[in-house]
């Protein structure tokens, strides 16, 4: 869009000139110092002058400076883990100000589902997540704030594609089908699209892990909840913050491949007299910018902040990225004696990418083909026999196309405008009694248009050019109706929630495509030119699905004298997705929990908690309409004279399918010693999922088609969950504190997925996800198998090489012939340990954060060397060259153990050095700071592959759960960032 490259130059002046000036108050000011007797000089404590919405915030020291209005006698000092006081000034110019700790304040709060609770109530798994723990440098999508932030939780994404998601999945795999990544609620809001929220905007995020937290939202907390709080205005406190930055990515691991020399050296392939080194020519140094302007403040009855944010985004491959704009407004108004509080919530956010045209089409390709291009290739040729390909150099062999054509011949292009606005209402007639309504909107408008050139032999070419069109259309809408009641009954605290939920989907989409165009000047805004559309061959596509939800649902807590909780919940659900008769849900969840510490002393231990909970989610099928005969499109028939379209079946009434449920059993203990300077969580939790829902092939006849979705089987998963925080050093002039948090995944096994009982059936294992073409079609990768381990791996063991070169492999079962019997497990896709640790320190002004992360038990299959490492290869292809190549072997490229690595990696993930500058009394800046951070810095690995991150599932097969550990050719290369940024304050 054009307004992008106008704001792109104001931002990026204003990045500079904020560095600039330094302008100072009016005289008449007060000023002073505000202590605690525990801490000395306290930062970050509220002044504000009584009655006004004039206020500052201490300093680092404890300094803080205001110019107090004509009239204006007190100062209201206020701090989290303080109680609030009152000062009169009396005509002073230096007011000191000691503060006194306010125990009861210093009980965290954690949002949980429908409220909030004091952390030392929870009952069960929930981890919390503060702005100051997230990831820090160039984040630009929320979910990898939290990668390797919470055990338990995977966040991957293998590669730097600036313009694909991270795949999530908490706690293993909870579920075959379409919803298996967590529930995303932000404000309040279930199921937001976490892209309508910036980075930057985010306050906290808690993660509600088991599924007694998830289990008051019914069919949807199956694979976890996370539940996003944004930054909000605070009262008497009017401020202007900006925060910016510059980063440049460069690649950091490419795959292995031989060098034109080295080719040349094998004397197989052909000599074409250049050498290119294709990865050099289709990456860049990406340089991308970030710019955010929050403004915040308002009075004890109304507060607001607003903010703008944009990233100018650029891939490390060239022509990708993109460019987005998000604003967000949070506005609370209070009446009737603060009874009566408003809040609107409203975002929008508007990207531009380059180098994605849909989920499933970007320039992967271009990576995939750099690492096969013969390296002694030129790029371009001016011999007349390459003007077909627009003057780029081409040969014509299978599964071979020139990666600089690919991206530089071919448009790729897409558009997301997000629009998410919430209301609501809470009204407290009685003191305890509290009544709240919700009504939020979102819609999720997405285009995308493809233009492949009459001269681009990857597709264009066949189809003498070939352009497409996609819309994608979702709206959804929901009402929410709560009412909660807190009493104390003596040393018993009560606290009842009820509520009622209503929530409306629905998609529509559009998708055109046609070739065979006389120039390329067309490109794909202007279908009608295609000649494919008269003569019958252009393709158009249209669709619209809806569904509702509706839920009813209660949940009591009770806490007895501080050291006995209990909660339980019961959510009752009805999905119109369902059969009839099938339609509605129960999902119950209780949890207990016991402070042990407040029952009997023990020496340093300040405070040990013992909970269990045991609850149940439920899941939905990934689309509508499945509990009936659905018709489709099945080709023309000829009749008098015209081809007519015919419908038929497109899949098979199931009107018996029903909810996929899933019960959970968590055990955790939360424990702190040393004054809290040492605390800790220990979760183990077991999870059984059952009636799964999932397309199993059927008998035709009786049934029209010969898949249908169907409840069968169950899944099994356990694990053990330790987190552990120390403040190691805490002193006037350094400050260490260190956080570890591991998981060790114990059982993630596949029980069945078959009905005997009805005669269908699994057939006990199946073997799943070929490796492909070239010459390896029917070589399947994975076992699933009943009763075992999700993510077996399977294939011939490799027993070295004949002495003519030729593949040896072990005879497993001693026949003497090497067949499909002789296939075992030889790899295992999904990792046994994640592991992350966390340190800061900070010194004077000076502040260092460093974040390593790993991943242990895991391999993957290194599909690049299961086709091309071998020197036969270089006839048609460039050849892997990892330490695993063999100049003997002297034989075809053959699947086998060898090509399964080890994919066990530690990471330095991301290290951020930062310095807050002082700033002279009376300045207009409250803060400055400026940081440097580096992401990706390094990567211990033997991993020959180009990232050894977890594949969670098949990229080749819709992300299929069931195969993991496949690294799929269409993977970009990893790569390291260096950011430099910085925080003001006005």
């Amino acid at each position: 869009m054009r307004i992008f490259t106008k704001i792109k130059y104001v931002l990026s002046v204003t990045f500079a000139v904020l560095f600039v000036g330094v302008l100072y108050a009016q005289d008449g000011t007060v000023s002073g110092t505000v202590t605690s007797a525990e801490e000395g000089p306290l930062p970050g404590v509220n002044v504000l002058v009584k009655g006004t919405t004039t206020g500052t915030v201490t300093d680092l020291d404890g300094n803080y400076r205001l110019t107090v209005p004509e009239g204006s006698d007190i100062l209201v000092f206020s701090s989290i883990g303080y109680i609030n006081q009152e000062v009169s000034i009396n005509g002073r110019t230096t007011v000191d100000v000691e503060l006194v700790t306010d125990v009861q304040s210093l009980s965290e709060v954690v949002v949980v589902g429908y409220g909030t609770q004091e952390k030392k109530e929870i009952t069960s798994a929930v981890a919390s997540i503060s702005s100051e723990e997230f990831n820090k440098g160039n984040v630009n999508d929320a979910n990898q704030l939290l990668q390797g932030k919470v055990a338990g939780l995977i966040v991957s994404k293998p590669g730097a594609d600036p313009n694909r998601g991270f795949n999530v999945r908490l706690r293993g795999l909870s579920t075959l089908g379409a919803n298996s990544q967590p529930l995303v609620i932000i404000d309040g809001v279930v199921g937001a699209d976490l892209n309508t929220v910036d980075p930057n905007d985010i306050a906290s995020m808690d993660i509600l892990k088991d599924g007694s937290a998830a289990a008051i939202y019914g069919s949807r907390g199956s694979s976890g909840v996370i539940l996003v709080t944004t930054k909000s205005g605070k009262a008497g406190q009017a401020t202007v913050d900006y925060n910016g930055y510059v980063s440049s990515e460069n690649t950091a691991r490419v795959a292995k491949v031989m060098t034109a020399e080295e080719f040349k050296a094998l004397g197989i392939g052909t000599d074409l007299g250049t050498s290119t080194n294709w990865f050099d020519e289709i990456t860049q140094n990406a340089v991308s910018q970030v710019h955010n302007v929050a403004l915040s403040g308002g009075s004890e009855q109304t507060t607001y902040r607003a903010s703008l944010n944009y990233r100018d985004i650029q891939g490390v491959a060239i022509g990708t990225g993109f460019e987005q704009l998000n604003a967000r407004l949070n506005l609370t108004q209070r009446a009737l004696n603060d009874r009566l509080s408003l809040t609107l919530n409203l975002s929008g956010t508007v990207k531009d990418a380059q180098g994605l045209y849909d989920d499933n089409a970007g320039f992967e390709d271009a990576f995939r083909y750099a690492t096969i291009f013969n390296p002694t290739a030129p790029i371009r040729s001016d011999a007349p026999e390459f003007d077909v390909y627009g003057g780029y150099f081409q040969q014509l062999l299978f599964d071979y196309f020139n990666p600089v054509a690919i991206i530089e011949q071919n448009e790729l292009e897409s558009q997301v405008n997000l629009i998410n606005f919430n209301v609501q209402g809470e009204y407290e007639p009685l003191d305890g009694l509290r009544f709240l309504a919700r009504y939020s909107q979102q819609r999720d408008n997405e285009t995308g248009g493809a233009y492949y050139s009459k001269f681009s032999y990857w597709i264009g070419a066949n189809r003498n050019g070939l352009a497409a069109r996609a819309e994608e259309r979702e709206f959804n809408q929901l009402f929410e109706g709560t009412g909660t009641y807190d009493r104390d009954f003596g040393n018993l605290a009560f606290t009842g929630l009820a509520g009622y939920s209503y929530q409306e989907f629905i998609d529509e989409g559009f998708f055109a495509q046609g070739g065979n165009f006389l120039t390329d000047a067309f490109g794909y805004n202007n279908l009608s030119a295609s000649l494919d559309f008269p003569n019958g061959l252009g393709g158009v596509d249209s669709y619209k699905a809806s569904y509702k939800i509706i839920g009813l649902f209660g949940r009591i807590n009770l806490n007895y004298d501080g050291t006995y909780f209990l909660s339980a919940s019961l959510r009752r659900e009805g999905s119109t997705r369902f059969g009839v008769g099938n339609q509605w849900g129960n999902f119950p969840a209780v949890s207990a929990g016991v402070t042990l510490s407040n029952l009997f002393d023990v020496a340093s231990i300040d405070n040990l908690k013992l909970r269990a909970s045991y609850g149940v989610t439920g899941n939905t099928p990934g689309s509508s309409y499945l509990s009936l005969v659905r018709l489709a499109p099945q080709g023309n028939f000829y009749y008098n004279g015209n081809y007519i379209p015919s419908y038929g079946p497109a899949s098979n009434a199931n009107p018996n399918l029903r909810w996929e449920k899933k019960a959970e059993f968590d055990v955790g203990v939360d424990f702190s010693m040393f004054g809290d300077r040492f605390t800790g969580t220990i979760d183990y939790y077991s999870r059984v999922t059952t009636d799964l829902i999932y397309p199993l092939t059927v008998p035709v006849p009786p049934n029209l088609v010969g898949t249908t979705e169907l409840n069968v089987g169950q899944l099994n998963s356990s694990g053990l969950e330790v987190i552990l925080n120390y403040a190691v050093i805490s002193n006037d002039n350094l400050t260490w504190t260190t956080g570890l948090n591991g998981t060790y995944f114990l059982e993630n096994k596949l029980v069945s997925l078959s009905d005997p009982e009805a005669g269908l059936d699994f057939g006990g294992r199946r073997l799943i996800s070929n490796l492909g073409s070239p010459g390896q079609n029917n070589t399947p990768l994975i076992e699933a198998k009943e009763g075992e381990e999700i993510g077996r791996i399977w294939g011939k063991v490799y027993d070295g090489l004949s002495e003519d070169g030729k593949w040896v492999f072990r005879d497993l079962n001693g026949d003497g012939t090497i067949d499909d019997a002789d296939e075992t497990v030889i790899g295992q896709g999904l990792p046994d340990f994640q592991i992350g640790w966390t340190n800061t320190f900070n010194y004077g002004n000076w502040d260092l954060n460093f974040f390593i992360r790993g991943m242990i038990g895991h391999d993957l299959v290194n599909t690049f060397r299961a086709f091309y490492e071998a020197k036969g290869v270089a006839t048609s292809y460039n050849v892997v060259n990892t330490k695993y190549f063999n100049p003997n072997l002297d034989d075809s490229p053959l699947f086998n153990s060898i090509h399964v690595e080890d994919a066990d990696y530690i990471k330095l993930d991301n290290a951020t050095l930062g310095y807050n500058l002082p700033l002279a009394d009376g300045t207009l800046l409250s803060r400055v700071r400026f940081y440097l951070s580096a992401q990706n810095l390094f990567t211990i690995t033997d991993y020959t592959g180009v990232d050894p991150e977890v594949r969670t599932g098949d990229s080749e097969n819709n992300d299929d759960p069931l195969a993991p550990g496949i690294d799929r050719r269409d993977t970009w290369f990893l790569t390291r960032t260096y950011t430099f940024g910085v925080n003001l304050g006005f």
